[in-house]
């Protein structure tokens, strides 16, 4: 197939979270011989943080103004199999009006903020990347979460199919590997700073921080106001290039995953930091929210702290061989559910089926 992509970032990961998606998405699409091509909009941030400036599993156009790119949008849309069109791309209305009004036979939108789209879909009636009306006329809604908030979405908006299209990872690239010295330690974190994630970092990181003077702690990720108040012995990385990321958490003893507060609510929301530190066989320290038993077996696969005092407990009673036991059941997990080549089917799954149904 010829699959065009209207996405926030593929190029640079500088923080977000969408371009670490989209490259294994894509990375597994590519390598089961599909052509995509990839539009993104310039943003300074972006174009001075590119860890990945040409993918090598798809075609890139980064455009500066929307009309100056809009007749190759036409032209690469009017022989695509698929159109789709991700959350917060910056012309995400204008791109879904194109694939509509020129009738791509498969119309997709991927959803990595679900829980933040229908919210504002309830408040406001709009998003500025969706409306409202793109809803019933979209072929398939790819959702970042699962659960009951799929069948909300068809219900309550009108659409035809929505399907969980969960983040994933390459297994070629995340890994178990030797520790590096530069990054081992007790604990790390890697996500961009969100006011409703810092109370829990605060709980679970730099509260067994304080507690455990002797032990070394990593944040790793941009635009945390210079107002937080870190410990002594919490190590800051502003940002972490991808090609470190597994090198980080083969390093961690533990590695702490926190949820933001809609996906929380939502529930049925795994990051991809989850799939990707599970990857690394690294044991996860994470916040608990609805359907995470449905991706790890709490206390076997992943671990479930209710406080940071749960936190320095695991640090103190687990030994080294307890910990390899749990990353590697993670391992395990991710490894037969949650690759990119894996996702890639799912995705080819969902589109000959949305096929099947167009042509009875």
């Amino acid at each position: 197939m010829k699959i065009v992509i209207f996405g926030l970032s593929i190029t640079s990961s500088w923080g977000n979270g969408h371009a670490t998606t989209f490259r294994a998405l894509c990375r597994g699409l590519h390598g089961r011989g599909h052509e995509i091509v990839f539009f993104e909009h310039n943003t300074e941030w972006y174009e001075h943080n590119r860890d990945l400036p040409e993918p090598p599993f798809c075609k890139v156009r980064i455009y500066e103004e929307w009309n100056d790119i809009l007749a190759a949008v036409r032209a690469e849309l009017r022989d695509a199999d698929v159109g789709l069109v991700g959350s917060y791309f910056p012309d995400g209305i204008a791109a879904l009006d194109e694939i509509l009004s020129i009738g791509v036979p498969v119309k997709a939108f991927y959803d990595i903020d679900t829980p933040i789209t229908v919210r504002t879909l309830e408040q406001q009636g709009r998003t500025s990347y969706l409306l409202k009306r793109h809803l019933p006329e979209l072929d398939i809604y790819f959702s970042f979460t699962g659960g009951p908030l799929l069948r909300e979405l068809e219900q309550r908006f009108g659409v035809q199919l929505a399907v969980p299209l969960y983040c994933s990872f390459d297994p070629r690239r995340y890994r178990e590997l030797p520790p590096e010295p530069e990054f081992e330690c007790a604990l790390s974190y890697m996500g961009t700073y969100a006011p409703d994630r810092q109370p829990k970092i605060d709980e679970l990181l730099c509260g067994p921080a304080r507690q455990l003077p002797q032990e070394k702690f990593i944040v790793a990720g941009p635009q945390y106001p210079e107002s937080v108040a870190w410990p002594e012995n919490v190590r800051r990385i502003i940002h972490l290039n991808p090609l470190n990321h597994a090198d980080l958490y083969c390093s961690s003893r533990m590695v702490l995953n926190v949820t933001r507060r809609d996906m929380v609510v939502a529930g049925y929301s795994p990051s991809v930091r989850l799939f990707e530190a599970a990857a690394c066989a690294a044991a996860i320290v994470s916040d608990n929210w609805p359907g995470l038993a449905t991706f790890f077996r709490p206390g076997q696969e992943i671990l479930l702290p209710a406080c940071g005092d749960d936190v320095v407990r695991y640090l103190e009673g687990y030994d080294a061989a307890e910990l390899r036991r749990i990353g590697r059941a993670a391992q395990d997990r991710v490894l037969s559910q949650h690759t990119s080549e894996i996702r890639a089917q799912e995705f080819e799954l969902a589109v000959e089926r949305t096929k099947a149904a167009v042509s009875k």
